[in-house]
């Protein structure tokens, strides 16, 4: 079972992306491995035909609910958020975690206009616009919560280390781009969200071993997602607008 903070897991209704295989369907399985788990888990793929695993897993859970998104199909979007709010039967979304994503390595050689457009759509303009679709339902679990809960609604985007313009050491440049693109977006989501009592942070995972990250990655992806869990288990106030990684620790911009 992940290693969360000892207090109750504070977020009972949540939506992951990209949950076919890696960090996305680590998340599902320690979100359903928790002693006390969400109520609702909706995670979703780009086509469930091909995600026995997570196929699987449904089987046996009644609160995990699966949905087919593709998140460069922002058409979309709408309708899936309103499948979603016909699950929660007039509750609102306490967490929105913003997972999927794709990489291109591209060095300043191989870069093609191309190559930044796509992996930008991908990293940033779907999540910012899935977060917009999301709107009314992270605004009505913010305005359900009781003013003694510890916890708020939280949109967590998964980004990098490797997106911190401090830490830049070159190349990569679709991906730390789309990814540095996102940091703002969650920064400008923190403070144009906050008066609703909707949170925004932004999450390093770590070099994970997983398709994405290669098999040079120092942790596993059991060993992220707990440490991540633990980081979004303890999630207030103080941590909106922030860009963490694992351990919850602070990275630089």
């Amino acid at each position: 079972m992940a290693a969360v903070s000892s207090r109750p897991w504070p977020f009972k209704t949540i939506f992951i992306t990209g949950c076919n295989r890696g960090i996305g369907l680590e998340f599902v399985k320690q979100f359903l491995s928790l002693s006390n788990p969400p109520e609702h888990i909706f995670a979703t793929c780009r086509s469930l035909e091909r995600a026995s695993e997570l196929k699987s897993l449904s089987e046996g859970s009644s609160n995990l609910h699966l949905l087919e998104l593709d998140v460069n199909e922002i058409e979309t979007f709408n309708q899936v958020v309103s499948e979603v709010d016909r699950k929660l039967e007039g509750r609102g979304l306490d967490l929105l975690l913003n997972n999927a994503g794709i990489v291109d390595r591209s060095t300043l050689d191989q870069v093609t206009a191309e190559g930044m457009m796509n992996v930008y759509k991908t990293n940033t303009v779907a999540p910012l616009m899935l977060t917009k679709a999301f709107l009314p339902l992270l605004r009505r679990a913010a305005s359900q919560r009781n003013n003694e809960d510890s916890a708020k609604t939280f949109i967590v985007n998964i980004s990098t280390i490797l997106a911190s313009i401090a830490e830049n050491t070159g190349t990569m440049y679709p991906y730390r781009t789309s990814k540095a693109a996102l940091n703002m977006v969650t920064k400008s989501l923190s403070a144009d969200l906050t008066s609703d009592g909707v949170m925004a942070v932004a999450l390093h995972p770590g070099w994970v071993k997983t398709d994405m990250g290669g098999q040079g990655g120092n942790l596993t992806v059991k060993e992220s997602v707990e440490a991540l869990l633990t980081v979004i288990g303890s999630l207030d106030e103080s941590k909106n607008g922030g860009f963490f990684d694992f351990s919850g620790k602070a990275l630089p911009w």
